[in-house]
């Protein structure tokens, strides 16, 4: 199937809520990770979301280029052929932007999509996130007003956070504190602001003690309950039921019974990261493990080139990160729910 529409981006989206579960959003850092998510959503039957941070489009630009708005651009180019071939809905998504990265990042793309709208073509991704958990409630919300604006005339849904996602990812770190709640009267303030709807569609990354990255048991204390204060405090002071689009971040380490509580409280897409990027190593480091003779040229040896070639290990790899996505969308109640 093609890259997800912006009408079908929308249904995806609609069912998830209406049905009681929630997609995974992976993380991609290459060609190779990326073929790996489109195999675990395929596998597992459930539409699914790609996205990209600013580390990683970075990172996909060239080490030497490290240029954001270009891997970003390359990624969702490529994805556009290769997504073709499998049969589910793939929406592409960026992940957290700063504001000191903005307009390096962000509002760039949201204008390529912008141009794009206007020839009559698609927009690029399908969706944004504005990150503005580092900065004052007040200033968060004015900079969403814009943004919001911008991504409605892109055909794009923002994403946007209040509260705080602890521990660190690309660089932007957070300490793990009371700020990693977030309270109903900043939850009313953003619906005040920014709508429910009416002024375009938005996903809200609300927290409940969320850490980016894996912890031991007893060092993160998730409270999904908190979602359900929000979406019940919003809800009755504007007539809507469960009003907004929930995003869990920081889900690495959380048990089956937090992840499914959240998800009842109206959570619809859920970040991975750091669990994908560790099943994608791991048979790496094995196979090395495993062939050392081989991939490297010990004492002056040949080594094995069939151990060595990057495709050796490499499908390896992506077998590892597919079969995790597959049991992420098992864990979230995606699998078998794909848009027929």
């Amino acid at each position: 199937m093609p890259i997800a529409s912006p009408e079908v981006y929308a249904e995806m989206l609609d069912r998830a809520k209406r049905d009681g579960f929630a997609y995974p959003a992976i993380n991609v850092t290459s060609s190779q990770t990326l073929n790996a998510a489109l195999r675990g959503f395929a596998e597992a039957e459930s539409d699914g979301i790609v996205q990209v941070s600013t580390g990683g489009a970075d990172y996909l630009s060239g080490s030497t280029v490290k240029d954001m708005v270009t891997g970003a651009t390359a990624l969702a180019e490529y994805a556009r052929v290769v997504a073709a071939k499998y049969p589910v809905n793939i929406a592409l998504h960026t992940d957290h932007c700063p504001k000191d990265k903005l307009d390096g990042f962000m509002r760039p793309l949201v204008k390529i999509s912008q141009e794009r709208v206007a020839r009559g073509e698609e927009p690029l991704f399908q969706s944004h996130m504005w990150d503005g958990s580092a900065v004052p409630l007040q200033e968060n919300l004015e900079i969403a007003q814009d943004l919001l604006e911008q991504c409605r005339q892109a055909r794009v849904i923002m994403e946007m956070e209040i509260g705080v996602v602890g521990g660190e990812e690309d660089g932007v770190s957070h300490e793990i504190n009371e700020k990693l709640y977030t309270t109903t009267g900043d939850a009313i303030a953003t619906a005040e602001a920014v709508g429910l709807g009416e002024q375009g569609r938005y996903m809200l990354a609300a927290t409940f003690g969320n850490v980016h990255g894996v912890y031991k048991p007893g060092s993160v204390k998730l409270r999904p309950e908190v979602l359900k204060d929000i979406q019940d405090a919003v809800g009755s002071k504007f007539g809507k039921e469960r009003p907004f689009d929930l995003v869990f971040h920081g889900g690495s380490g959380s048990t089956l019974e937090e992840i499914r509580e959240a998800v009842s409280y109206g959570v619809v897409k859920m970040n991975i990261d750091t669990d994908t990027q560790y099943a994608f190593t791991r048979p790496v480091a094995g196979h090395m493990f495993a062939h050392y003779d081989g991939v490297l040229k010990i004492d002056g040896e040949v080594g094995n080139k069939k151990q060595y070639d990057p495709r050796s290990w490499g499908k390896a790899a992506e077998e590892g990160m597919a079969a995790r996505i597959a049991h992420a969308c098992e864990n979230l109640l995606s699998a078998g729910k794909k848009i027929k």
